[in-house]
Formats: structure tokens, C-alpha cells, sequence
């Protein structure tokens, strides 16, 4: 059985998450979303819209997630390993970032395949909060 794994924030779900998730499904036999828990948004520098509860319940109903479970920490190897998965899906906005390249390094000296999917070009959680503030500024 193939298990894969990705992590989100997955704030203001929209279609580029579901593509995501769909996408990775069709290439693993269980896939498991890490949700990311609204203490570690912040540490990111960031507030999410949706209260972290919302979040995860929202993924969990998709169906093509076989569970969700909270991301505390940036840790992709760890949670691979404790959950068994041999494949780590994430969107191709983050290719050849030193960041994903060390993860890049780190995945394959585990035997874990890491797979970018093409990003959803037109539409990111960023581009609709920062829509939704200017029309709220507006009024």
C-alpha cells in the first residue's frame, strides 16, 4: 500500500487545493493532509482566516483525503516516517527553493519520493485574503 502525505494551511479552501489533494490521491492508495495548527501559522508570520478546527474538518470532508491530521511543526520527515508514507506531494511553487532542495536531499537519503504538482497559476489563500481586505478597506 502507498501512503502519501502533504501539509497545508489550506486557509480559504479553493480549487488549487483541490487539486492538490485530488491529484495526489490518484497517485497513492492512502493519503494523509497534515492541517497546519494556528500557532504554527503565526510562527510563520502569518494569521489564518479560518480557525484551525474549521480547517481541518473542511479537508477531512474531501474525499479524496483519507484523514487529516494537525501539522505542529515543519518537520516532513518525521511525520513521513510516523505515519509510514513513502511519497510527499507539494505544489511546484516551492521547486528549487534551498529549502525544498535540502528536503529534496533529506526525502530521497529516506526513501521517500517527493512529488511537485503544478501550481494552480491565478489563485492562492494570499491572493484572496489580500482581495478580500482591499474590498473590506473599501467600505
Amino acid at each position: 500500500m502507498i501512503i502519501g502525505y502533504t501539509a497545508g494551511v489550506f486557509d480559504l479552501f479553493h480549487i488549487g487545493h483541490l487539486n492538490l489533494l485530488k491529484n495526489a490521491k490518484g497517485m497513492c492508495d492512502r493519503l494523509i493532509v497534515g492541517v497546519t495548527v494556528d500557532d504554527l501559522v503565526t510562527y510563520k508570520g502569518k494569521k489564518a482566516m479560518i480557525p484551525f478546527e474549521d480547517r481541518i474538518e473542511i479537508v477531512r470532508s474531501i474525499r479524496f483525503v483519507d484523514a487529516a491530521i494537525p501539522q505542529y511543526d515543519m518537520d516532513k520527515l518525521s511525520v513521513c516516517k510516523k505515519i509510514g508514507a513513502s511519497v510527499l506531494f507539494v505544489g511546484d511553487d516551492w521547486y528549487g527553493t534551498p529549502k525544498w532542495q535540502d528536503y529534496e536531499k533529506e526525502m530521497k537519503d529516506n526513501g521517500i519520493q517527493l512529488v511537485y504538482f503544478p501550481y494552480t497559476r491565478g489563485v492562492s489563500s494570499t491572493i484572496i485574503t489580500e482581495t478580500l481586505t482591499e474590498l473590506k478597506d473599501k467600505e
